[in-house]
């Protein structure tokens, strides 16, 4: 037996070190560096995962120009909110990891898919933490059909494959990646090794075998996937699936994509029979009381290939302690802190002795800066104790220097909050359509004054 070595890896960025040190060279991360014993393991992962391999047109060197450009065939899952996430569908060959807490809805997702592929193709449905009666039990409970839907408890990964080279199937599932293990890596179940020599075990096998793969993956305290870094790498799409405990609504956003946009967000209520798709969020997003009250405000933000409506709120009271509080759910607090800078600045509006507390509304976390007009005019409305109209939208990015810059796809955000019956809007002056909008009123500003003068 060939004497195994030894690398180090880090966690963080996947880097490998002869030896082990107390810091990362390549991310600068401290006590990130993990024991890795290597064999022969690569080598026979290789064959077998590609024992019915003979080679593809991807192994021939061709040039540029030669490259068939026609469109990569997606196969539909059944659900049309997991198909946008994607980007139009399950690409054979892909490698899908989905991440999210224990009890979000990973493994009913993914069954409620399998189920309905199952009607249609070969699929097999890999799971490694329960039992056939456990999965069984769920899919009855769901009122799934379940008659052609192929079940495996294994955690080997080479068991898996060579049960999936006699299956065939076109989509698999492998639940989860942090259970399963090769019997030639020396360390246990879900330790950096395991999971990232099977993970790319999975991949070439994948590939080689143009199967879609679904991997579901477990998180840690800090909301990453636990595991090595690399593995987020190594796989073609990672997508979160996160969700609030005291809320039954679910999101999913894609994260990485080799095959579609970043950031497309599929939206899912979760109910006693599995995950019901949400076509229209902005409805849900808008449940406001009857009567306006200070501190609210809508805007619309763009995720993915759609606009969405959300109510952000604030909250602006006299600070009892020497240090103001900065809190944010939903949005970047550092952002936070520049934007009160610029209202004081270019507003004329100090806030520095005051908390400040913000919240988006329904659980949704905003990445882009078309929420920064928003976000001033929800948190003047608080300081004034003066409602905002309940049919005005807002959105436009603020600048450090008091200018309100135009946000992409603004006149379709506007024809979006016109479609839910919003009269009013206050946007950047570019984002003005030149035609206007029937029945809605729209107040191009260029300065953040203008913006705070042209609030009711």
């Amino acid at each position: 037996m060939a004497k195994a070595k030894i690398a180090y890896v880090c966690t963080d960025c996947g880097a490998e070190y002869a030896q082990w040190a107390g810091q990362c060279q390549a991310c600068k991360s401290w006590n990130t560096l993990k024991e890795l014993r290597l064999s022969n393991a690569s080598s026979k992962n290789t064959r077998t995962a590609g024992s019915s391999y003979s080679g593809d047109a991807g192994s021939v060197v061709r040039s540029l120009k030669e490259v068939d450009l026609s469109v990569v065939p997606r196969i539909e899952s059944g659900m049309s909110e997991l198909d946008r996430v994607l980007g139009g569908g399950i690409v054979p060959g892909s490698v899908v990891l989905i991440g999210g807490d224990p009890g979000v809805g990973k493994s009913s997702l993914l069954l409620q898919v399998m189920c309905a592929l199952s009607t249609r193709m070969a699929v097999l449905y890999v799971t490694g933490e329960e039992s056939l009666q456990q999965v069984a039990s769920r899919a009855k409970r769901m009122e799934l059909p379940d008659e052609q839907l192929r079940l495996l408890t294994q955690t080997d990964v080479e068991a898996i494959a060579q049960a999936a080279q006699v299956e065939a199937p076109k989509v698999m599932v492998v639940d989860s990646i942090q259970t399963m293990q090769l019997a030639e890596v020396g360390s246990a179940a879900g330790g950096v090794s395991q999971v990232r020599e099977s993970a790319a075990f999975l991949t070439r096998f994948a590939k080689q075998n143009n199967i879609a793969i679904f991997l579901v993956g477990h998180v840690t305290k800090s909301g990453e996937v636990a595991g090595p870094r690399v593995l987020e790498h190594i796989v073609d799409t990672v997508l979160f699936l996160e969700g609030q405990s005291d809320s039954r609504f679910r999101t999913l956003r894609a994260m990485k994509n080799r095959f579609g946009a970043v950031n497309e967000l599929g939206v899912f209520a979760m109910t006693e029979k599995g995950m019901k798709q949400i076509k229209n969020p902005s409805a849900i997003f808008l449940s406001r009381g009857d009567e306006p009250a200070p501190g609210s405000v809508v805007m619309v933000i763009w995720e993915g290939s759609r606009p969405l409506l959300v109510e952000i709120q604030a909250l602006v009271d006299e600070s009892p302690y020497g240090a103001p509080k900065r809190v944010t759910v939903g949005l970047e607090q550092n952002r936070l802190a520049m934007l009160l800078a610029v209202l004081h600045r270019h507003g004329g509006v100090q806030a520095g002795d005051q908390d400040v507390y913000v919240n988006v509304v329904g659980g949704v976390k905003v990445f882009e800066t078309s929420a920064d007009l928003a976000l001033l005019s929800a948190i003047l409305s608080s300081m004034r104790n003066r409602a905002l109209p309940q049919e005005l939208i807002i959105f436009g990015e603020v600048g450090l220097a008091g200018e309100i810059r135009p946000v992409p796809s603004g006149q379709e955000r506007l024809f979006e909050a016109a479609k839910h019956g919003f009269k009013q809007a206050i946007v950047p002056l570019t984002n003005v359509p030149k035609a206007g909008i029937p029945g809605m009123q729209i107040t191009g500003v260029r300065s953040l004054q203008q913006a705070l003068d042209a609030l009711p």
